[in-house]
C-alpha cells in the first residue's frame, strides 16, 4: 500500500547548533516517503537488517524477535521469530539494540541483543537458522552492565574485525559516568564472544569511551569511525565523534564548553525538547538522527571532523522516532515509538516508514 505523506523541511536557527554552521543544498538530501514498511508492533526499538533485505525488529516490551519482508503489504508481512530469554522489562528496559552478522568462516549469521535481565543489562548471541526464519540456542556474553527503569543506553554496532559497540547510560547514578570501575555510561567494544576488543584504549578493559548520560544512536562513517547521539539532562542533546579513550564529559558537563578536559560534541540541540535524539544512521556521510521529543527526522552532513548545522525533516503525523537504519536497496526505514508509554498512538501503531534519500 503506497501512502502519501506531507513533507515540510525546516531549517532551525539559534537551536541547533553544528560546526560549522554552513549550509549548502548539495549536502542535504532530498527526503521522500515511500511508504509504511509494517505496522502493528508494539514498543519496537532494535532494528538490524538480513543480507536478503527484510529486517528484524526487537519490541522492548514483549522480549520478542520479529521478521519484516518488505515486499510484503504492512500488517500481513510481519512474522514472529521467537522470543529472547530472560527479558525483564521495565520502565525504558526490556528488550533493547540488535545487530546482525555473520562471522568469518560462518554461513550462519548471527543475532546479537541488549537486553534487561533481573539483576543487570547483558548481551547475548543467537545463531539465525534457516536462512535467519528461525531463532538458534541463545549464549550470553556480556554481562553485569548496571540497569535502572530509565537510563539503559542499549544500541548496538557492529565494528570492524569483528568487533561489537555497546552504548550503556548512566543508570540514573551519574557518577557512574566517571567512573572507570563502571561499565556504565560507557560505550564499550567487545569481539563477538564478549571478551575486550584487541586495541582498545585499556588492554584488558572493554571501555572505548566514557562520560556519556544515556546513548541510544551508534552509526559508522565511510571512514569507519563512530558516532553516537547522547540525551541531554537540560541543556544540550549531542552528537558525539567517538575517540578511542574520549571522555565527552558527564556530568560534570553537558553541551559544548568542555575545555581541554574532556570533548566537545560536534552538534547540539538545545533546549532537549528539540530533538532528544535516539537512533542514528550515516548514508554517504550524512548522519540521519531519530528524536523522540522532537518527533522529526534531522540530518547532519559531516566532512572530516566538523558537522555542518543540523536541519529536520517533518514526516508527517509519525509521532515519536526510536531508530533508524539504511536497508541493503539503501532505502531508509524509520521506527516509531508510539507504545512506548510516553507517545500518543496513531492507527495501526507503532510504525516502520521507508523514505528515500535524493
Amino acid at each position: 500500500m503506497v501512502i502519501t505523506l506531507r513533507l515540510s523541511i525546516v531549517l532551525v536557527f539559534g537551536l541547533v547548533l553544528g560546526t560549522p554552521a554552513v549550509a549548502s543544498a548539495a549536502t542535504y538530501p532530498t527526503l521522500s516517503v515511500q511508504r509504511v514498511v509494517a505496522s502493528g508492533l508494539e514498543t519496537p526499538w532494535g532494528l538490524a537488517f538480513l543480507p536478503d533485505g527484510s529486517a528484524l525488529v526487537s519490541e522492548r516490551d514483549t522480549g520478542v524477535i520479529k521478521r519484516i519482508d518488505p515486499s510484503g503489504r504492512a500488517g500481513s508481512n510481519v512474522t514472529t521469530l521467537g522470543r529472547i530469554s530472560g527479558v525483564v522489562p521495565e520502565g525504558e528496559g526490556g528488550l533493547l539494540g540488535i545487530a546482525v552478522a555473520t562471522p568469518k568462516g560462518s554461513s550462519t549469521p548471527v543475532l546479537f541483543a541488549y537486553l534487561t535481565s533481573r539483576t543487570d543489562n547483558r548481551v547475548v548471541r543467537i545463531p539465525l537458522l534457516d536462512g535467519g526464519k528461525r531463532l538458534g540456542a541463545q549464549k550470553t556474553i556480556f554481562t553485569g552492565i548496571p540497569k535502572q527503569t530509565y537510563h539503559n543506553g542499549g544500541r548496538l554496532l557492529i565494528g570492524a574485525d569483528e568487533t561489537l559497540y555497546i552504548a550503556t547510560g548512566d543508570a540514573g547514578d551519574p557518577q557512574l559516568a566517571q567512573d572507570r570501575t563502571s561499565l556504565a555510561g560507557k560505550v564499550l567494544r567487545v569481539d563477538f564472544n564478549g571478551r575486550p576488543a584487541a586495541g582498545n584504549p585499556s588492554a584488558g578493559s572493554p571501555v572505548f569511551t566514557s562520560g556519556h548520560r544515556n546513548v541510544q544512536g551508534l552509526a559508522l562513517d565511510s571512514k569507519g569511525r563512530v558516532w553516537a547521539s547522547e540525551f541531554g539532562e537540560r541543556d544540550a542533546d549531542e552528537l558525539n565523534l567517538l575517540v578511542p579513550g574520549g571522555n565527552y564529559g558527564w556530568p560534570e558537563v553537558e553541551g559544548r564548553g568542555q575545555g581541554s578536559r574532556f570533548i566537545n560534541p560536534k552538534t547540539v540541540w538545545s533546549p532537549t525538547s528539540t530533538a532528544s535524539p535516539s537512533g542514528i544512521a550515516i548514508k554517504n556521510d550524512v548522519v540521519y538522527v531519530a528524536s523522540l521529543r522532537g518527533e522529526r527526522l534531522w540530518q547532519v552532513p559531516i566532512k572530516g571532523d566538523t558537522a555542518r548545522k543540523a536541519k529536520s525533516w517533518d514526516i508527517g503525523d509519525a509521532g515519536r522516532l526510536r531508530s533508524i537504519g539504511v536497508a541493503p536497496d539503501g532505502s531508509l526505514w524509520v521506527i516509531t515509538s508510539n507504545t512506548d508509554g510516553r507517545g500518543d498512538p496513531r492507527p495501526s501503531d507503532d510504525k516502520i516508514i521507508r523514505l528515500y534519500a535524493r
